[in-house]
């Protein structure tokens, strides 16, 4: 069973990583999601990622703040896609959690998102763009997705336009 797997550095990250479980939720995409910590519990997360593979993980989601050590961690413990999320908070409202997810050495890729929500959502979506690869049934979904999308930016300017 493929599914995507959500972890996150500490339980004060569920209340933005809640937005990117719900968007698996409404495409029904299989997930996991846990509280695994690339400096308190080490070995919990190691073993954690190798479990995860053996029962399908296909896409490993890091949500980390300040340090945000997890993602490269996870990039270093396996080869699947790893997505990273900053998270906003401490001295640096999340610039350092940025800087420390988007810059990793070379062959060891981290897909880095937005802060916050939108980050939150577009791992989400970045994840099923992956799986969707080989999910054609996904992939039809993502498309209609977009489409519905686009007429959304349509139906918002129909209401304010001025065109001369």
């Amino acid at each position: 069973m493929n599914f995507v797997s959500i972890i996150m550095g500490s339980k004060s990250d569920y209340e933005i990583m809640k937005n990117c479980s719900d968007t698996f939720e409404k495409f029904n995409v299989k997930y996991e999601m846990i509280i695994s910590s690339a400096h308190r519990s080490p070995e919990r997360t190691k073993d954690y990622v190798k479990e995860a593979e053996e029962k399908g993980a296909v896409v490993f989601i890091a949500a980390a703040g300040m340090a945000a050590h997890l993602a490269g961690a996870l990039a270093a413990t396996t080869t699947k896609p790893i997505i990273g999320v900053p998270m906003k908070g401490g001295a640096m409202d999340g610039m350092d959690a940025m800087l420390s997810t988007v810059q990793m050495p070379a062959g060891m890729p981290v897909a880095t998102v937005a802060l916050g929500k939108s980050g939150a959502i577009n791992a989400a979506y970045l994840a099923m763009q992956i799986l969707a690869i080989t999910d054609k049934e996904l992939s039809i979904k993502l498309k209609e997705d977009r489409i519905v999308k686009a007429k959304a930016v349509e139906t918002d300017s129909k209401e304010i336009e001025v065109i001369l």
